[in-house]
């Protein structure tokens, strides 16, 4: 294909503005509440509404690339993050940050839905696999830079700019998004040829799955993971700084995006776990991790909480890929409607961390960060209960052994 490493380059530029634009919302939380001065509830709306986009975007936003293409989605998505970021930019008030951030929800969700296929398109299914953890790998660079170049801007700024500073990466982000409008037009993308189990199905696919127990099961563990990755990555700096008196732009910024880099490397660790264990014996042994690094972080010292709040970011690493596998190789059919179904799960990261905020505000946030327990013993109950019809490869060195003898 013409252009190819063009094209493919131009795709990874779109993973890394998906993460670096939904990752500045955790360290911009304490800000949040110091600028409009809000209560935890209320700030717990801040992530709620840019995951809520996403909960109801997904599903069709499926339909509207099967509609309308890659390039027609693509501009779509753009044209919703720039509204959304130029309402920020022009208004920064609590009211209209919120439409903001759920307009470029609404605009992200329907990258997420497109880029795959297009990623797929343009690298070759050949390629599908390398290229899907290069996407990754980038997603996580821009997840662990994000609050890093927050905290630099914001030490240069000071406490008289804090306003400017963070108003002005969403002007940045307008610009951004006018360039890839410009970029989408021109670049000559491929035709976009969606595989069956890219295709939704139909209405009637969603309703034959959603009548499995199981399917409904993997929904709300995935609920659960998203909720719990959001309400740490939110939460983490203002916990820091309740409790233990750190700044929210310095290390409690540091903290978010070690979370992020260690999630990435934690991808890469399971990758090598899941060629030498069951997916399931993989996902109850980063679950049990999980629990014991929140735990760490909720009731240790300060000097702990520095460390295992990040260290939380590798255990959860690998949960979302294997729930997400599991389920589809617990269903024989209609997997591209099951994807829809599944990643309408991304919800989790809306509900959660509004619900910890508001019992924040009652019991206090320390309390009610221990909600993850619940999800995060959810999880480990899939690790027990999973029966997929096809597991994942493993290496047999006994036999390889055996071979070679």
């Amino acid at each position: 294909m013409k252009h190819r490493r063009l094209i493919i380059g131009y795709i990874l530029l779109i993973w890394f503005v998906i993460s670096f634009v939904t990752n500045l919302i955790g360290p911009l939380m304490p800000i949040m509440i110091d600028e409009f001065h809000l209560s935890l509830a209320m700030a717990g709306f801040l992530p709620f509404s840019f995951f809520l986009a996403y909960g109801l975007i997904s599903i069709p936003g499926g339909l509207l690339v099967e509609s309308k293409g890659g390039r027609g989605t693509l501009f779509c998505a753009f044209g919703l993050n720039l509204a959304g970021s130029l309402v920020i930019a022009l208004q920064p008030q609590y009211a209209t940050v919120i439409g903001g951030l759920f307009t470029i929800g609404l605009g992200m969700a329907l990258l997420q839905v497109v880029i795959n296929p297009l990623l797929r398109t343009a690298g070759g299914e050949a390629q599908f696999a390398f290229y899907s953890v290069m996407a990754q790998l980038v997603f996580g660079l821009a997840s662990f830079l994000s609050p890093l170049v927050f905290r630099w801007l914001m030490a240069d700024a000071g406490p008289a700019r804090t306003v400017g500073v963070w108003v002005a990466f969403y002007w940045a982000f307008s610009l951004l998004f006018c360039v890839l409008l410009v970029v989408n037009r021109i670049l000559p993308l491929p035709k976009l040829e969606l595989t069956d189990s890219e295709k939704s199905g139909g209405w009637y696919a969603y309703r034959e799955l959603l009548d499995r127990r199981d399917v409904r099961l993997f929904f709300v563990g995935l609920v659960a993971y998203v909720g719990t990755e959001q309400s740490l990555a939110n939460w983490m700096s203002q916990f820091l700084s309740t409790y233990h008196h750190i700044s929210p732009s310095g290390a409690g910024a540091d903290a978010v995006g070690q979370f992020w880099g260690l999630m990435a490397l934690g991808c890469l660790a399971g990758l090598g776990l899941l060629k030498l264990l069951d997916s399931r014996a993989v996902l109850a042994l980063f679950a049990v991790l999980a629990l014991g690094c929140v735990g760490l972080a909720l009731f240790g010292s300060a000097q702990a909480a520095v460390l295992a709040f990040p260290a939380s970011g590798f255990c959860l690493s690998v949960m979302f890929s294997v729930i997400f596998s599991l389920a589809l190789n617990s269903v024989p059919t209609h997997h591209g409607a099951l994807s829809g179904i599944l990643c309408t799960g991304i919800l989790g990261g809306a509900l959660l961390p509004l619900l910890v905020g508001w019992l924040g505000d009652l019991v206090g946030l320390r309390l009610a960060m221990t909600l993850l327990f619940l999800t995060l013993f959810f999880i480990l109950g899939i690790a027990g209960w999973a029966r997929p019809l096809v597991r994942n490869h493993v290496v047999n060195f006994k036999k390889q052994n055996l071979e070679r003898s």
